[in-house]
């Protein structure tokens, strides 16, 4: 049965997978490294739902990749970056949907590492073994690195997945104790494949989201969602430059009341690409580079696109 038939162009990483399925030589812990968005997180599923599977009755091997998909399997443990607010630690969705806004981003935290040792504490219920998943592994916070440690250098019944960007960004004692499987971006064929199947046609037909995305399905749906944030009469508008230095200050009135900082800071990244693939004017994406770093900077954002759009 092939596990990863749902993970397209990663052809390298598969193949470690499945040759350590083949040859019954399953690791302790497992680096899934390669750029966000690209299918690690999917391809940590179609690896953890073999894990599960091990040592139970074919019977039951349905009802285990149900219960993986929902994480709610009890040999099974996902970890994902969290903010902590109020004693409670909240992930990224979480904090959300409680309209809680951070400027810094969620970190793997040392209490969610104590977790996994309490959760390892114990021996599997259903299957052979274990299996914790440790999303965006890179935001762990230097005591709970140090408190992963140990977990990896006797992890018992279990096998652990780190899922980060790339090696450097784990300390080398981390990544010393795992197996690297490489994530790579995608070729557009293949891209524009994933899109197609997951229903975003209009991603697929869109070039400048196509080119922007670099390879990634994932980066691909959030610029995507990200363009339809912005209100359709300013996108219009964005198409071309401001004439006057009238229409540039009103211009950047409408983007300064109708975005927040993060929503301008990818509206320059956005404007950078599709404005260079149109007008191929080096001179305005240094311009816009110079902006992005003075947001970057706390700079007023009204005088940072007034200065910006009028030059």
């Amino acid at each position: 049965m092939n596990h990863f038939r749902q993970l397209i162009g990663q052809t390298a990483g598969v193949a470690l997978l499945q040759q350590a399925i083949a040859k019954n030589r399953i690791a302790p812990a497992y680096l899934f490294a390669g750029p966000d968005g690209v299918g690690r997180a999917l391809g940590a599923k179609c690896f953890t739902q073999f894990l599960l599977s091990l040592g139970l009755p074919n019977e039951k091997q349905v009802t285990v990749k149900k219960r993986v998909i929902d994480r709610n399997h009890p040999d099974f443990y996902w970890v994902e970056p969290t903010y902590l607010h109020q004693g409670q630690l909240l992930t990224a969705k979480q904090a959300q949907e409680t309209g809680l806004k951070r400027k810094a981003p969620p970190q793997v935290r040392i209490e969610q590492i104590r977790e996994i040792t309490q959760f390892l504490s114990r021996p599997p219920l259903e299957a052979s073994r274990c299996v914790v998943v440790i999303e965006a592994a890179e935001t762990m916070t230097e005591a709970a690195a140090n408190g992963l440690l140990k977990t990896l250098e006797e992890p018992g019944q279990a096998t652990l997945i780190l899922i980060a960007p790339s090696v450097d960004a784990l300390l080398p004692t981390l990544v010393s104790r795992c197996q690297k499987i490489p994530f790579y971006r995608l070729s557009d064929a293949n891209l524009k494949t994933i899109l197609g199947r997951l229903g975003y046609e209009d991603i697929v037909n869109d070039p400048d989201i196509i080119g922007l995305s670099q390879g990634s399905p994932g980066e691909a749906i959030a610029a995507w969602q990200q363009l339809q944030n912005i209100p359709f009469e300013l996108r219009q508008k964005l198409k071309k430059l401001p004439e006057t230095p009238l229409d540039a200050l009103q211009l950047a009135k409408e983007i300064t009341t109708e975005l927040d900082n993060n929503e301008q800071l990818w509206l320059i990244n956005y404007l950078q690409y599709s404005h260079w693939q149109k007008f191929q004017d080096k001179s305005f994406l240094e311009k816009l580079e110079v902006a992005k770093k003075q947001l970057l900077n706390y700079v007023q954002p009204r005088l940072v696109w007034d200065c910006l759009l009028i030059q």
